[in-house]
């Protein structure tokens, strides 16, 4: 086992509160009186933050923030039926922004010191120019509502009671099928710890637990290998990982793969695409999600930079963003920029109605923010970021929109996708679904692409299922090297024509 931890500060924490953080904390991170412990985690005070605005905004900046993140990551891994791989990493510091109109200025240290961060401040300080006292500012505690509660975190969760989860799933795998040759399991846990404050008088913290179990096997039959995987994710602690969840894992895992043995490659050329509920939301939030935010319509980069208030969809498309599904992984209770969470309708009723806001956008457009503002760690400065994208139910039957399909894909599963965000356009590898013939799931297929233009799919979308459902698996969103997790999801729906790249 390896242990890294970044920044000359973070080898200092365990030893503040000994090996267990919930000494400090307790188990109850929503009153006000856990203020003073986040001020104690990391080392600072009310005066430490003040000092830090009055030197960041000494220059004439119009807004300064502060980021504080304490992360602890933990990964275990399984191969060859054995778990052979185990690390952790530990992440400690402080982000400070400062925003002169739409300019931003940003700037980060590992090192929490008083020295260190107010050289930080005047590095983020640099986007303006002059001088001026600010007063002090007296800061607001904001409490908003927790959508990830735990039982247990996992700072109290040792190492020896994760490993027989990763055994029981490699157990279930090879019974399931005797065609399996191989498997290999991550199980990844995280805690991070944040406090942020505002020169706008807010102070916030928030305690984000995330797990992650992502499992893959190869089959092989008379001489022919396949793989797959499947993946869960989610905010929560080790009590969601009940032995169903622990069955599921191995089941769908060695379903996707099996099932490939039978798979077909579909005729190429435009067809009817039915885009199967859950995680399919993917091309949703890749090929017209990326497009609503909104740095994208404020620099006239994305194609609906001149569409609020117009029509992009048949009337029973409505599309929201949402950071409040409770523990769900793209969930956040307060964004990174001291707003708290909310649902924000991107499309209602075919209707677009709003972008994804971060500050500097909000400004821009006069209106709110939206909850949007997110970063990868204090070492990056927060964008409008997408958090649960998704589609609402509508009118149909699952199997009335397969029924009324003559020759089409219903498409399951994505993977290695690609877009443009300025005009939209998309190109996705199908990882699993199936043929459509005469109105019935036939042939399994596999080795395909769809090819296609966001906002044009989003118009011909025709049918809308009833039957949503959100992505269970572990999503990542990349924008301008920095990742956040997401999570999307869809009702069965059916696009009228999308470019099947298959045989000719």
């Amino acid at each position: 086992m390896s242990i890294s931890a970044k920044g000359a500060a973070a080898a200092s924490i365990p030893l503040l509160f000994g090996n267990n953080i919930n000494m400090a904390f307790g188990n109850d991170m929503s009153g006000s009186s856990q203020l003073g412990e986040y001020y104690s985690h990391f080392g600072i005070d009310k005066k430490m933050i003040q000092d830090i605005f009055s030197t960041a905004l000494s220059y004439g900046g119009d807004y300064c923030d502060v980021f504080f993140q304490h992360t602890i990551s933990n990964y275990i891994g399984l191969e060859d039926k054995q778990v052979n791989r185990a690390f952790s990493n530990i992440d400690f510091g402080v982000g400070i922004r400062v925003l002169k109109g739409d300019q931003t200025g940003y700037s980060f240290t590992e090192d929490i010191s008083p020295k260190a961060m107010k050289l930080a401040a005047k590095t983020a300080a640099n986007i303006a120019s002059g001088s001026g006292k600010v007063d002090p500012i007296d800061l607001k505690l904001i409490k908003p509502k927790n959508y990830y509660p735990v039982k247990t975190k996992w700072e109290d969760v040792r190492i020896d009671q994760k490993i027989p989860y990763l055994q029981k799933i490699n157990d279930k795998i090879f019974s399931l099928d005797k065609r399996v040759i191989k498997s290999s399991i991550w199980f990844i846990d995280q805690s991070s710890y944040i406090l942020e404050a505002s020169s706008d008088g807010l102070i916030s913290y928030d305690y984000q637990p995330m797990t992650l179990s992502y499992v893959s096997c190869t089959a092989e039959e008379n001489g022919k290998k396949e793989n797959n995987s499947f993946s869960l994710a989610i905010r929560d602690g080790i009590e969601f990982f009940t032995p169903k969840r622990l069955d599921q894992l191995a089941e769908e895992t060695v379903k996707r793969t099996v099932s490939l043995f039978d798979a077909v490659k579909p005729k190429g050329g435009e067809m009817e695409v039915v885009l199967a509920a859950g995680s399919s939301g993917i091309l949703l939030h890749e090929a017209i999600g990326h497009g609503m935010e909104a740095d994208f319509n404020r620099k006239k980069v994305s194609i609906f930079s001149d569409k609020i208030n117009k029509p992009v969809a048949e009337k029973i498309v409505s599309i929201v963003d949402d950071g409040t599904n409770p523990s769900i992984r793209g969930s956040i209770n307060i964004d990174d920029e001291n707003i708290e969470s909310q649902r924000t309708f991107l499309v209602r009723d075919g209707i677009l109605e709003s972008y994804l806001h971060d500050r500097i956008s909000a400004n821009h457009y006069n209106v709110k923010p939206t909850g949007n503002g997110r970063r990868q760690s204090f070492r990056f400065a927060p964008l409008p970021r997408m958090r649960n994208t998704f589609m609402l139910p509508g009118p149909h039957k699952k199997e009335e929109i397969i029924k009324s399909v003559k020759n089409g894909l219903y498409a399951e599963t994505f993977t290695n996708g690609e877009v443009y965000i300025g005009a939209g356009d998309f190109t996705f590898y199908v990882k699993s679904g199936y043929l459509i013939e005469n109105g019935k799931l036939t042939k399994p297929v596999k080795d395909i692409n769809i090819i296609g233009n966001g906002p044009e799919v989003l118009k011909k979308i025709n049918m809308v299922a009833d039957d949503f459902k959100m992505a269970e698996g572990g999503w990542t969103c990349g924008k301008s090297g920095q990742g956040v997790p997401v999570s999307m999801g869809l009702p069965t729906i059916k696009v009228s024509s999308i470019t099947v790249g298959g045989v000719r």
